[in-house]
């Protein structure tokens, strides 16, 4: 794998962790945005991954972007070849078939807040921190920031983080929504394999879940209950469909072995 992006065994099977690992503060840089993206990329090809933890180690997740690659100089200052890769990336983890996770120690500001945002969901430490700092350097997010942020904590809120640029501790990162829940922080990346583990032996529809809920987001009530009976009729062609209507048949709910398939 990458230099700084790599792809790990966890200690429950089918659950792989995304290890993120550039030292001190693992600022976000171009290489590390084409890392993600081709680590993503590998993951949503690998039918043995159902699920996937994103952990930046046990003292930091992303302080944040790479400042010093931020252009200062003279003239129109276009910042696009940075954020376009690591939005890339960003958009690739949110939309793998997988179940994800990620798993917050330290700082998850700027665009490390971003990357934590594109998970299914995410748990903390109790001395993680959260936050859209980018204000206080006079610019705005730019990988989703102020996107991702609204649909889960809500406009207001939402406001009042990006226009302060303040951090977010854990507790009020749990109030808000923001977090599934907080941890010791020697606790977080073992709580994240647990909260994901149960999807490895899940039926093949959770795939079809998860597409029906992101493509449904931004479109009409009426698009997305049609993107939802899309999903509804491409879940029946699963085995698991057979094995779960049958086994619902003969012994009841809750008793299906599924195969993933």
């Amino acid at each position: 794998m990458g230099e700084f992006v790599t792809i790990e065994d966890s200690r429950v099977g089918g659950v792989a962790i995304m290890r993120l690992d550039r030292p001190k503060v693992n600022a976000l840089n171009t290489q590390v945005g084409r890392e993600l993206l081709a680590a993503a990329t590998e993951i949503e090809r690998r039918s043995d991954v159902r699920a996937v933890v994103l952990w930046g180690g046990p003292r930091m997740f992303a302080a944040g972007a790479d400042i010093a690659e931020f252009p200062v100089n003279d003239g129109h200052r276009d910042p696009s070849g940075m954020v376009d890769v690591l939005n890339e990336a960003v958009f690739k983890i949110e939309n793998l078939p997988q179940i994800t996770v990620a798993a917050v120690n330290g700082f998850a500001l700027g665009g490390g807040c971003e990357l934590s945002m594109s998970t299914d969901f995410r748990v903390c430490g109790e001395g993680a921190q959260f936050g859209q700092p980018e204000i206080l350097l006079g610019i705005i997010p730019g990988a989703g920031g102020t996107q991702r942020l609204t649909r889960l904590v809500g406009v207001t809120k939402a406001k009042e983080i990006g226009y302060s640029g303040r951090m977010v501790p854990a507790t009020e990162a749990a109030d808000i929504g923001l977090v599934s829940s907080v941890h010791p922080d020697d606790e977080v990346l073992d709580a994240a394999i647990d909260l994901v583990a149960p999807y490895v032996d899940g039926p093949a529809a959770l795939v079809n879940v998860k597409r029906s809920i992101m493509d449904g987001l931004h479109v009409s009530l009426e698009e997305a209950i049609a993107i939802e009976k899309r999903e509804f009729i491409a879940s029946f062609q699963t085995d698991d469909a057979v094995i779960g209507i049958n086994s619902f048949l003969e012994h009841g709910p809750g008793k299906a072995e599924f195969t993933g398939k």
